[in-house]
C-alpha cells in the first residue's frame, strides 16, 4: 500500500491519540469524516494498523524495576529457540523478547517487576529454569529520558 499525506497524518495522529473519534481525526487532518473513516479501515485491512491499546502506568501498578536481560543459549537450534520463545511469551513480566546478533547473547528481554526481590524470584524460579539457558546478564534501567510507542512515519 502506498501512503499519501492523509494516510500518514492518520497514522501519526492515532499513534498519539488512540481514542480520538473519527470526527476529531477528520478535523485534525482536514478531511471530511466519511473518507477519513474509509482510509482508517483501509489502513486496518492492509495491516498497517495492528490494533489499539491503552498504555497503563507501570509505577501506579507498583511495577518499578525495569531491566534488560541478555540470554545466552547452550544450543543454537531452531527447536531450542522455539521452545525458549514459547516459554518466555507466557511470562507477563516479559514485555519484549528479541533474538539478537552482535553480542555474546542470543536474546534480549525487556522485563518489568515490582522490585529487586520480585526480580530475584523471576530470575531464579522462571528464567534460569528454562532448558537451554546457559547465561544471564541483567542491566537495570535508572531513567528513561525518551519513551515512545509511536513509530516514525515517512
Amino acid at each position: 500500500m502506498i501512503l499519501d499525506k492523509y494516510d500518514k497524518l492518520i497514522l501519526q495522529t492515532i499513534q498519539r491519540q488512540g481514542r480520538i473519534s473519527n470526527q476529531e481525526l477528520a478535523e485534525a487532518i482536514n478531511l471530511s469524516p466519511s473518507p477519513c473513516l474509509r482510509r482508517v479501515r483501509q489502513l486496518e485491512d492492509a495491516g498497517l494498523i495492528d490494533g489499539y491499546v491503552a498504555l497503563v502506568n507501570a509505577r501506579e501498578l507498583g511495577l518499578t524495576l525495569l531491566s534488560f536481560i541478555q540470554i545466552s543459549m547452550d544450543k543454537h537450534t531452531p527447536e531450542r529457540f522455539a521452545s525458549f520463545e514459547k516459554i518466555v511469551a507466557e511470562f507477563p513480566q516479559v514485555l519484549e523478547c528479541h533474538l539478537i546478533t552482535g553480542q555474546s547473547a542470543d536474546y534480549l528481554l525487556k522485563v518489568i517487576v515490582k522490585d529487586m526481590d520480585d526480580f530475584q524470584q523471576f530470575l531464579l524460579n522462571k528464567l534460569t529454569r528454562i532448558e537451554g539457558v546457559s547465561g544471564v546478564h541483567s542491566s537495570f534501567v535508572l531513567k528513561s529520558p525518551v519513551k515512545s510507542t509511536a513509530l516514525p512515519i515517512y
